[in-house]
């Protein structure tokens, strides 16, 4: 859980909160995510969505062309010393990840965003919060 706000270097490092370090292990997996967005797994949460998304019908055309783009982007990641990640090239350029980078925590994964792109989803979610919430669930709250 959480928002936290960084940047991304030259070199394509940025230092992943403390919060999410712990959680995601010395070894996790970083891939191309929905809305722009990178997600991040750890090394067991990945290994569980591998074993799933290995069920898709590979004769289905969209499940072909879903783990083609998830796992192609797919890159094993560690943090240095000083808590930071590399962030391969293609994945900085799918999220457009060029210095102000924001990192959400999302149940079983980490996301990693531009930030205008990151304040333009959340400006127009925001707006349909309530409408979302009641198309998927019943909080019965």
């Amino acid at each position: 859980m959480g928002e936290y706000h960084h940047t991304i270097d030259e070199k394509g490092r940025m230092i992943i909160p403390a919060k999410f370090r712990e959680e995601l292990g010395p070894n996790f997996v970083v891939t191309r995510g929905m809305d722009k967005c990178l997600f991040v797994y750890p090394e067991e949460e990945w290994r569980q969505l591998e074993q799933k998304l290995k069920t898709l019908p590979f004769t289905k055309k969209d499940a072909r062309a879903f783990t083609r783009f998830f796992f192609s982007g797919a890159t094993e990641c560690e943090l240095d010393k000083q808590g930071r990640v590399n962030i391969a090239q293609t994945l900085r350029s799918y999220a457009i990840l060029e210095k102000e980078c924001v990192v959400i925590g999302v149940s079983n994964r980490v996301e990693i965003w531009s930030k205008s792109i990151w304040e333009e989803y959340f400006a127009e979610s925001e707006e349909s919060f309530a409408e979302i919430a009641e198309g998927i669930v019943d909080f019965e709250l």
